[in-house]
């Protein structure tokens, strides 16, 4: 059975295309979310199927998760992005007790059952700190790129503390430090261990266990996977591509929930779907 995942995220969509029947992701995308999440949904779909060599009418199963998930019309189902992403990290990371997700607007904890099952989570959706925004604030202030700030940080032998775990606070103590010629890559290395544990701060309310896995565009910065390292004193797993967990556990769930149904279900279900050819400059 064909099946798909579409993750749409406050910056990011992603979709996969799983063949569960091999255990085998067939293609994948990553776009930029943008302001028609049912058009963008569609784009994503037809060119994950594309790439797979596929139709879209040859999906047997779609799951919908994310942050605009309601605004994927064709899904079958739509499930919660803390469900999906505790599927996918699972599926690549058997042993992953925590879960430690950093995305373009907001971050999150997951603590997992030792069955691969969602335990408690918990969210920090009110405050740019321990986001991706965060670090983009931070990069348009100082007129440098985020893979920049990525190789300046690394570079530095030393670190700034950085103590304030408020977003505009921490903007404040980067930009005095520098004004009193703290050289940029022992601020930007500090920025990065302060951003590493405000997010700890969160996500030890849960207890954090091992094995810690860390996914979310954010959290493709080495510098940033370093601090986590240092902070928690122990290494930490990182997906291949850490933007996809969540597509990927909604095309696993949709097998699970596509094989309850029968061959005429599921056709009715593909017949029933409505797909409009889009293009997306």
């Amino acid at each position: 059975m064909i099946t798909a995942g579409i993750d749409i995220g406050s910056t990011m969509t992603k979709a996969v295309i799983l063949d569960t029947d091999q255990n085998a992701v067939l293609a994948s995308s990553i776009v930029e979310t943008g302001a028609e999440h049912r058009t963008l949904a569609l784009f994503i779909l037809e060119d994950t199927a594309k790439k797979a060599g596929l139709s879209c009418g040859q999906v047997a199963f779609i799951v919908g998760t994310g942050y605009g998930r309601l605004n994927i019309p064709f899904a079958d189902k739509q499930i919660t992005e803390i469900t999906c992403h505790a599927k996918g990290v699972c599926h690549l990371f058997p042993q992953a007790r925590t879960i430690i997700e950093v995305g373009g607007q907001d971050s999150k904890a997951i603590k997992l059952t030792e069955e691969g099952t969602v335990g408690d989570f918990v969210m920090n959706n009110k405050c740019a700190a321990g986001t991706g925004r965060f670090l983009q604030c931070v990069s348009e202030t100082l007129e440098v790129s985020l893979s920049e700030m990525n190789e300046l940080a690394l570079r530095a032998g030393d670190a700034m503390p950085v103590s304030s775990l408020c977003a505009i606070f921490a903007q404040q103590e980067i930009i005095s430090a520098l004004s009193r010629g703290t050289p940029v890559e022992v601020v930007l290395a500090g920025m990065y261990g302060g951003f590493a544990r405000k997010i700890l701060t969160m996500a030890n309310s849960l207890r954090i266990e091992r094995e810690v896995v860390l996914t979310g565009g954010t959290c493709k910065h080495a510098a940033l996977q370093a601090a986590f390292r240092r902070e928690l004193g122990f290494d930490v797993l990182i997906p291949e591509e850490p933007l996809l967990t969540g597509a990927l556990g909604a095309a696993l769930l949709a097998g699970k929930y596509g094989g309850r149904l029968s061959r005429e279900e599921l056709e009715a279900l593909q017949l029933r779907r409505s797909f409009t050819s889009v293009e997306i400059s």
